[in-house]
């Protein structure tokens, strides 16, 4: 009775591993779909509100989930304090730390932080054109990792438990 128990303890175990490989995958796709619906919301600002970057900010906060939403109020505020920073020295320090909590890899966060650096232009096309190239290039990470994601899950949950019985046979 007890070995019954223990195989099935380690079989669990095992699962739940490679479903946990799953959600992290299907995590960063998540967030990755969140940075790009903050990049079309600025996008708009820029293109319908006719704001500058740095007002677009306070106007976009009330509509944002728990980590950005308190990161661009805090931008909007810096912003207007005034404190020598450029905005893409204060969007850069305020949201790397709110993208440090998201299942993300360096090239997703340097891809989403790109347009940051090109935000010194007067003209607002310059800057919407620089929202959708970071967009874009946030499209095409996620659109690759959707078609790889449904496979490579169930290549993690199916190893996961092959793994458990595989042990379990080891042990008996």
């Amino acid at each position: 009775m007890v070995r019954i128990l223990g195989g099935c303890m380690i079989f669990a175990g095992c699962l739940g591993l490679g479903l946990w490989y799953r959600s992290q995958m299907t995590g960063r796709i998540r967030a990755l779909l969140g940075l790009e619906h903050i990049l079309e919301l600025l996008a708009s600002e820029v293109r319908y509100g006719r704001a500058a970057l740095p007002e677009c900010f306070s106007h976009i906060a009330r509509g944002l989930q728990a980590p950005f939403g308190e990161a661009f109020l805090e931008i909007g505020r810096r912003m207007e304090e005034n404190t020598g920073l450029t905005f893409g020295e204060v969007f850069r320090e305020v949201v790397g730390e709110a993208l440090g909590s998201l299942p993300l890899r360096e090239t997703d966060r340097e891809d989403f932080l790109r347009f940051a650096l090109q935000t010194g232009y007067a003209d607002a096309q310059m800057q919407l054109r620089a929202i959708e190239q970071s967009a874009e290039l946030l499209k095409g990470t996620r659109e690759r990792l959707e078609r790889e994601s449904a496979e490579k899950g169930r290549m993690a949950v199916g190893l996961g438990a092959m793994g458990g019985l595989f042990l379990i046979l080891l042990l008996v």
